[in-house]
């Protein structure tokens, strides 16, 4: 569709008496025509000999290229048809990049007229970018529709610009909304939620199109609700058009919130007494026990070793230790998550007395604290943009290496990192004089965090203490808003923002609103992080089937029902010890330790590879893979270890054998075991086959129904 704004402009904005800028005007053309993606001319090493840089971050750099560079032979000002730029971007002689635009185009005018009128970079009047809106942002939309988007350019002198010809335009579900370049968006035949994105010179803006289905006014009125999180839920899942899934059973809720809690299945007699239990508040009563038991805190230091656990080959192996001690105090004292990160931000002194030191150690850049601080505490992958601007987002370098400056001061003595042995210690303290500069103008840096003040006055205090400041004052929302998506994740499977540290433009929150409400709450609560778990677990949306209905067995993203999640690999390789009552055995840990209590990825344990414990060698943070695999199957099917717990003389399957119950009842006891409820009439019927007719062996019998309960998914998945 041809718009009025392209016959009134050139190049989205250039009107014909105008005079052309290349800070203006030109370079928006080329990022339009994709000079400067990744994959052309902003390669690290250029393109036959021409480099842009990525998403045009570098302006000045860009001009220089192009004007200055080589003699200035990519322009021709006496014949500016003549020029380089020209006849390659519209293939008049041979380019690898192929045609990128025609002779009679807006963009070939546009570069045509600069060149002719002197190649000026700027002009006075020229201003920076401030920001650029699309419209519409919000909006509802029915199978079929078609749709249309416009941005606009807002510059620091107050000029608006449309710029829709010139922005960039992608869909992030193009099953619900397909957009192309220009703008003009079609409506797919799927219900659901697409957003559409909008990116010009380094911004990035995004439009939340809803196609929902139709639902009887009132649907959700009569469903139970506990606290605003069903408010919340219920609210989007009316917008959507969706109906979420019944609650689960008794027994469905103890083994998840038991596992999600302190990631262990309840015993059988824990599970009898639950189902007899008539009492209305009992799973409040039991989220409130998980919370008080003992398994709780290293279950959960486990999950934040995943993300600040350091490679023992460079920190060595006493200082990960110590790491791993600090981590499980924090959560045997619930510290508040706001004191923990300030901990970990501040942290001085020696690596063999001060657990989170050991994390500086591993870390020994600025910009690696930047990399691991920013996505851990900030919920932000600004990793990106220590190279170039960020290709899905607004930050840019400065950014990047603002947010490193805090890290510049601090200052380290004793023995480096020296792998594969790295026995020494090292003390870290603040010491004035450090810096950082930016890469490329060589600036020093003033310390400031993603979207907040300068800090320019700190004298002779620690920057990092004015990081761990601005990380939890209330009126930031970044570290409250990343804490609560994180636990959500755990809890849920997926994040509200997902992945869960990957906030940014184009991958906004499926419930805004919801997210906000529990980051206010967490905050309104002192950061407390069981305080959190019981207000989500205690919530109804918590509390859901996993099985679908009709309306929701496509939502994979809006919590209409509970995803089911593969057991961790510490959680099913304790849960396999416990059901057997044959406990592992891990090298250079008490007798009977239990798999959350390892703290080195090199202590040895088939099961805990096969399930995807993070290798701390890797560069971290470690988000766990929950995916299944061959190996997983394979290896519970056939591991001489999980083999030998069956059939140990000491173990469950002994015990149930030797005593006077019957058939049926060890394998009620089987079943109360692995799934947390008692058999079906058609389960019980199938798994007395085993048995045959009385004169089988009662051994070989009860270790075949176990080995095929825990081979099933139902074992294998928490839902």
């Amino acid at each position: 569709m041809l718009r009025l704004s392209l016959w009134l402009l050139f190049a989205g904005g250039v009107c014909a008496g105008e005079s052309i800028s290349f800070l203006d005007d030109v370079l928006p053309v080329l990022s339009k025509a994709g000079c400067s993606g990744s994959s052309c001319h902003s390669k690290p090493a250029g393109q036959n000999g021409f480099k842009l840089s990525v998403f045009a971050y570098d302006p000045l750099a860009d001009y220089q290229a192009i004007v200055d560079d080589r003699r200035g032979r990519r322009l021709s000002p006496g014949a500016p048809e003549q020029s380089l730029l020209l006849q390659k971007a519209t293939l008049s002689v041979p380019h690898e990049g192929g045609k990128r635009f025609a002779k009679d185009s807006q963009a070939y005018e546009t570069i045509a007229r600069w060149i002719e009128e002197g190649s000026p970079y700027k002009h006075p009047e020229d201003t920076p970018l401030a920001k650029i809106e699309i419209s519409p942002d919000v909006l509802e939309a029915k199978i079929g529709e078609r749709l249309t988007f416009s941005v606009i350019a807002h510059y620091e002198n107050g000029r608006e610009r449309d710029v829709t010809a010139l922005a960039d335009f992608e869909s992030n579900k193009e099953e619900i909304v397909e957009v192309d370049e220009e703008g003009n968006a079609e409506v797919q035949q799927r219900y659901g939620e697409a957003i559409v994105v909008g990116r010009f010179l380094g911004q990035v803006v995004n439009a939340r199109v809803t196609v929902a289905k139709a639902v009887a006014p009132g649907a959700l009125d009569s469903l139970s609700r506990a606290n605003f999180i069903d408010d919340f839920a219920y609210a989007r899942f009316e917008k959507l058009g969706v109906l979420p899934s019944e609650p689960c059973t008794d027994g469905e809720f103890l083994r998840r919130a038991s596992v999600d809690l302190i990631g262990q299945l309840p015993s059988a007699e824990t599970v009898r007494a639950f189902l007899d239990d008539s009492e209305s508040d009992k799973r409040r009563k039991w989220v409130e026990r998980c919370l008080e038991e003992p398994r709780y805190a290293d279950h959960w230091a486990v999950k934040w070793a995943d993300l600040l656990r350091p490679n023992p080959d460079r920190a060595g192996v006493k200082s990960v230790y110590l790491l791993d001690q600090w981590l499980r105090q924090v959560f045997r004292e619930n510290w508040a998550m706001d004191r923990f990160a300030r901990e970990v931000l501040t942290a001085q002194g020696s690596t063999h007395r001060h657990g989170p030191t050991v994390i500086y150690r591993d870390r020994r850049t600025p910009e690696d604290l930047t990399s691991l601080v920013s996505q851990v505490f900030l919920g932000v992958r600004l990793e990106c943009a220590r190279c170039h601007h960020h290709p899905n987002e607004k930050w840019s370098q400065e950014d990047y290496y603002q947010m490193a400056a805090f890290f510049g001061q601090l200052k380290r003595k004793g023995k480096g990192v020296s792998p594969p042995i790295s026995g020494g210690w090292e003390v870290f303290y603040h010491g004035a004089g450090g810096s950082v500069k930016h890469p490329v103008t060589q600036a020093v840096m003033t310390p400031r965090a993603p979207d907040g003040p300068a800090l320019k006055d700190l004298g002779e205090r620690d920057p990092r203490g004015a990081l761990a400041d601005w990380l939890s004052a209330s009126e930031n929302s970044f570290f409250a808003r990343a804490m609560v998506n994180r636990v959500w994740g755990e809890l849920f499977g997926r994040g509200i923002v997902h992945p869960v540290d990957d906030f940014r433009v184009t991958n906004p929150p499926t419930n805004p609103e919801l997210l906000d409400a529990l980051a206010e709450d967490f905050v309104e609560y002192g950061y407390d992080l069981k305080h959190l778990l019981k207000r989500i677990t205690l919530s109804h949306l918590y509390q859901q089937s996993s099985d679908p209905n009709a309306s929701n067995v496509q939502d994979t993203e809006n919590f209409s029902r509970s995803y089911r999640r593969r057991l961790a690999a510490e959680v099913l390789a304790d849960a396999l010890a416990e059901i057997t009552q044959v406990p592992d055995v891990f090298e250079g840990l008490p007798q009977a330790a239990r798999a959350n209590q390892v703290w080195n990825f090199k202590i040895a344990s088939s099961t805990l590879d096969a399930f995807g414990r993070p290798d701390s060698s890797s560069d971290c943070p470690c988000e766990r893979n929950l995916s299944t695999s061959v190996v997983q199957a394979l290896h519970l099917m056939n591991a001489e270890s999980l083999q030998a717990k069956l059939g140990h003389k000491e173990g469950r399957v002994e015990a149930l054998i030797a005593s006077d119950r019957s058939e049926s009842k060890i394998i009620e006891e089987l079943y109360l075991l692995a799934y947390s409820r008692v058999p079906t009439a058609e389960e019980l019927e199938v798994a007395l086959v085993f048995y045959g007719d009385g004169e089988s062996d009662r051994k070989i019998a009860t270790e075949d129904v176990l080995w095929a309960l825990l081979n099933s998914a139902e074992f294998v998945f928490n839902h």
